[in-house]
């Protein structure tokens, strides 16, 4: 039976390959979490407040919906982004996305989410690549974005971020 995941975005440069690649890295350390998880999992990508560099304007969105479609492996070649490299990864297939800075307002959730048992500190659970969500959380998250999305074609250059050069 397959898990759904919460994966955890927290630069634009990253978002922007997770999106357009349709894969996801996981960085150095984060062995044990990457290997949650499995082929077939569904997995909501989320954008934390600092994903865009603006944390008093921006909000921790769940900005798309994918499956796992490989197994989590060492990658041949780290993929880095600014200092971190990230080591192991997975093929995703997106199926949907928000537009670029919409998406599901998590915190508004997350008084119904029982993967936050506090919801005064629920942030702290956020400080990982991703989160297992058990399935009445999934489906919440699900039925709450659904309206929110968009076929990925329609939607995926809006993620594509090239770095200024200075």
């Amino acid at each position: 039976m397959s898990s759904a995941h919460l994966l955890i975005i927290g630069d634009r440069a990253a978002l922007s390959w997770v999106v357009t690649e349709q894969r996801m890295a996981f960085p150095a350390g984060r062995s044990a979490a990457a290997r949650t998880l499995e082929e077939g999992d569904e997995v909501f990508v989320y954008t934390t407040r600092g994903c865009f560099r603006n944390p008093t304007r921006d909000l921790g969105r769940v900005i798309g919906r994918a499956r796992v479609v490989s197994p989590v492996r060492v990658l041949e070649e780290p993929v880095v982004f600014g200092e971190r490299a990230f080591t192991e990864g997975c093929r995703l297939e997106v199926s949907g996305l928000a537009s670029f800075r919409e998406g599901l307002v998590l915190r508004d959730l997350v008084p119904r989410l029982s993967v936050f048992p506090d919801p005064v500190t629920w942030s702290v659970r956020m400080r990982r690549a991703s989160l297992t969500l058990p399935p009445a959380d999934a489906e919440l998250v699900r039925t709450e974005l659904e309206s929110l999305l968009r076929p990925y074609g329609e939607a995926r250059d809006g993620y594509r971020w090239e770095p200024v050069s200075a």
